[in-house]
């Protein structure tokens, strides 16, 4: 059984890598500070709106997003681990206005939750993050939906990104 769930875990893995030209501390606050989140966090063209944030274990960050033709998206962050500013873990999952666990819009048999590690390693002037997601106690849908989804997920948090290094180039 344990053999098995390891080997789920690591097939449903999905690891991001992105270079950004700033330090650590900062790219690290770009992920943890309300206002900075505010500003790039999210699809391209999306209004962002933090509802709650609050930076702790087991703490919360609400949001809702609304796209260009008006859709309302809701989702939350319920914060796990906060090694600043070396590594952030986190559940994520989309939601309600008072940030219960919804399915998500677009599929019925998206995972609830994912767990996302984020590691913030500083090498010279730049910073490497790596971003780890795994559904977290997904069905074997839910689990093959997200692994089936791999790309379109990596392309969308490289769209976000994409933002958030943006957003760094203008306020350094």
């Amino acid at each position: 059984m344990g053999i098995k769930s390891e080997f789920q875990k690591e097939h449903t893995e999905l690891v991001i890598k992105r270079t950004f030209d700033v330090p650590r501390e900062l790219l690290y606050a770009a992920w943890t500070s309300r206002e900075h989140l505010e500003q790039w966090w999210g699809p391209k063209g999306f209004e962002m709106h933090v509802i709650r944030y609050d930076l702790r274990s087991d703490g919360i960050f609400l949001y809702k997003q609304r796209s260009p033709e008006g859709m309302e998206m809701w989702g939350k962050f319920q914060f796990q681990e906060i090694d600043a500013p070396k590594k952030l873990v986190f559940v994520s999952s989309f939601s309600n206005s008072v940030g219960q666990t919804v399915r998500a819009p677009f599929s019925a048999s998206w995972p609830l939750e994912i767990q996302n590690t984020l590691t913030f390693l500083e090498q010279d002037s730049t910073t490497n993050l790596i971003i780890r997601g795994t559904p977290l106690n997904g069905t074997e849908e839910e689990n093959q939906t997200f692994e089936t989804a791999k790309e379109q997920i990596k392309q969308g948090f490289n769209g976000t990104l994409d933002q958030l290094e943006s957003y760094l180039d203008d306020i350094l």
